[in-house]
């Protein structure tokens, strides 16, 4: 075993996975080392955070190959990290051919030290005809098996293809699960990325988490995006490879975890890394070329690691789905993307952990949490012994159950209990209507359960509209409606 889950939240978790060159803490960014154009000497990535590079086995066997052999990867990178080599798979997306073999890649990444080596495996493009990323899938899944006698004393990363075809992504999954790999990286997501095509990517990871066990480690290839970082945590990926620092540096762009800016457009900078308390972005456009986009890729790289540290207090605190509800507010389509969890419902309660230390509500996402589902079912289960029982909405009313948004039904024993005692929401004038609707339907699901029994619903007038079809065993009250 070379991962230990140490602590979890969500999908997510903090994890320890062990290499040849050191164990390296999940979920953690592989900034993506260019061997032949140094923006930042790799040697220096450790200050930004960085625990584990990746480098291109193709670039370097193309035109250092006899030095890469001689003195090893993380010699010829001047690093004493774990090094990912990948193999070439981008420029064959890119180009459309490499001149090397499945085989002969992967013998050079073993033969250059390579920590964690790739096979040469084929990237098919969103929206390819099926006919099409089913043979891509088939060639790379013949490259997977091929991949397993040239792995040595390295770690192999078996990519996980399919293009946007759900049922090839999973089949790609059980494929690579039989041949047995370190890391499952999940490919050919970057045309998503640039197209802001979040709820393809979500999908994606999420048809993938369902065939892989728990324990798998996953890398997201291309995702280098930190306003991405969080949702992709929170679905179980646990390694990511940023070359965006490096490209979006030379493109005057500058990485937050909200979106990117264009240097033009900034008067100030919203963070307090090296680059940008030293700095202002006046003096950034006054410099030379070289100069300004080497402080760019040096302030993209701190803040990108500055989210994912962030990610794993959250994940230490329970806190993970909100960081995600706060994150995914940045742009319309990652809003789209997560609200696709709902759809995986049993998965994600697989994952997330039963006790938290709260339940702070940040909006109709909120109720797609696997607490709420859990409680409304588990509630099922009390046993009611008076036939005559109270539902109140109003929780200094005296009654045997509250009715409270988003959880439904709740006894007046776990009003102090996780998740709905230890919860903080807004008063239900204040909520969205999603978030009383789903109460509605955990009260529903609660009476249905109990059809001998009568109840008395004392409720405030906004939940009348939500209140249709009730059972005959149920009076409703009105709290606040005044007397004719």
């Amino acid at each position: 075993m070379n991962f230990e889950i140490v602590a979890k939240d969500v999908m997510g978790r903090i994890g320890k996975f062990k290499t040849p060159h050191g164990t390296v803490e999940t979920p953690t960014i592989l900034p993506v080392v260019n061997p032949n154009i140094e923006l930042i000497p790799p040697k220096d990535l450790k200050k930004f955070g960085a625990q584990m590079v990746i480098t291109n086995a193709y670039i370097l066997y193309r035109t250092r190959r006899e030095e890469a052999i001689g003195k090893g990867v993380h010699k010829l990178l001047g690093v004493d990290l774990p090094v990912m080599t990948d193999s070439g798979s981008y420029q064959l997306m890119m180009y459309g051919d490499v001149e090397v073999s499945n085989g002969e890649i992967l013998k050079f990444q073993s033969e250059i030290g390579s920590d964690v080596i790739v096979p040469l495996d084929i990237p098919t493009p969103p929206d390819a005809d099926y006919n099409t990323a089913l043979n891509d899938l088939t060639v790379t899944l013949e490259r997977e098996r091929e991949a397993v006698k040239y792995k040595g004393e390295s770690l192999l990363a078996l990519p996980i293809q399919g293009s946007t075809h759900m049922d090839l992504r999973r089949k790609s999954a059980e494929e690579a699960l039989k041949i047995g790999g370190d890391v499952y990286a999940i490919g050919g997501i970057v045309p998503l990325m640039d197209t802001y095509r979040f709820q393809d990517v979500v999908r994606i990871i999420l048809e993938v988490k369902s065939v892989l066990p728990s324990n798998a480690v996953v890398h997201l290839f291309g995702a280098g995006h930190p306003m991405m970082f969080s949702l992709a945590v929170a679905l179980g990926c646990d390694l990511f490879d940023s070359a965006a620092y490096a490209l979006y540096a030379k493109d005057d762009r500058y990485l937050t975890p909200y979106g990117t800016k264009k240097l033009e457009e900034l008067h100030y900078f919203p963070c307090s890394c090296p680059v940008c308390i030293k700095y202002t972005p006046d003096e950034l456009r006054e410099m030379e070329k070289e100069k300004r986009e080497r402080l760019l890729a040096e302030h993209n790289l701190y803040v990108s690691f500055e989210e994912i540290r962030r990610i794993k207090q959250a994940i230490r605190e329970n806190t993970l789905f909100e960081l995600v509800e706060s994150r995914i507010r940045v742009h319309p389509n990652l809003l789209k993307a997560w609200r696709i969890v709902k759809e995986y419902e049993d998965l994600l309660e697989s994952y997330d952990p039963f006790i938290k230390h709260s339940f702070f509500y940040t909006g109709i996402e909120s109720c797609y949490r696997p607490a709420v589902r859990r409680h409304q079912n588990r509630v099922l289960n009390v046993e009611i012994e008076n036939d005559d029982i109270v539902i109140s909405s109003d929780e200094g009313d005296l009654a045997d159950f509250y009715l409270k948004a988003p959880f439904g039904v709740v006894p007046a024993e776990m009003m102090e209990s996780y998740p709905a005692g230890h919860s903080e929401v807004p008063p239900p004038e204040l909520m969205e209507e999603e978030a009383l609707r789903t109460a509605v339907e955990g009260l529903l699901k609660f009476l249905s359960a109990h059809p001998s029994k009568t109840f008395r619903l004392r409720v405030g007038s906004i939940w009348l509209k939500y209140l249709k079809d009730l059972p005959k065993n149920v009076v409703i009250e009105c709290l606040d409606r005044k007397e004719d």
